[in-house]
């Protein structure tokens, strides 16, 4: 059973490591379309909306796609005043209440949330209000919903992973 739990672990490890190297390619493209918006508005005197909103867009992908990457590396935001001071199984403790308590519903809340905002921005053809803006924002809405299914999978993983210390059979991959 354990060898079991740590093999979904890598698998899920696998998937958001994939995920966030690739999604990483879009910070490049991203600070390429603002160099060239600056360039264009600055220097010609000239912008288009779409840019704009595309490097929003993009910006929004990196994060919501990036956060389970970010999770997986321990790359999040903690408060280590205690936690840096506790043994490998009480970090395994209070990884997984923090997975159960916190992480999980959240997860789920924002999922069921963000796949019925882009459900509802897709039945309705949501567009920019403006003429020259894009032309549908259900696409950046639907991925509130993979993001955190993502971030999601990276918890069960950091869970699993947790649950494998605290009965001292430790994955392969650190938590």
């Amino acid at each position: 059973m354990f060898a079991a739990l740590a093999t979904i672990a890598r698998y899920i490890d696998t998937l958001n490591e994939y995920v966030g190297r690739s999604v990483s390619w879009l910070t490049t493209l991203l600070v390429m379309l603002i160099g060239v918006d600056v360039l264009m508005r600055y220097f010609l005197n000239n912008t288009r909306i779409w840019v704009s909103e595309l490097e929003w867009h993009m910006y929004s992908l990196v994060f919501l796609l990036g956060a389970a990457y970010a999770l997986k590396h321990d790359r999040h935001v903690r408060v280590d005043v205690i936690y840096a001071k506790l043994t490998e199984k009480g970090k395994a403790w209070v990884n997984l209440a923090g997975v159960v308590l916190f992480l999980l519903p959240f997860c789920v809340i924002l999922i069921q949330a963000g796949w019925e905002f882009a459900m509802r921005s897709y039945r309705i053809g949501e567009s920019s209000p403006d003429p020259s803006g894009l032309p549908a924002f259900y696409p950046i809405k639907f991925s509130i919903a993979i993001g955190m299914s993502l971030l999601l999978l990276q918890a069960i993983s950091m869970g699993i992973k947790s649950i494998l210390i605290i009965v001292g059979r430790p994955s392969t991959s650190p938590l």
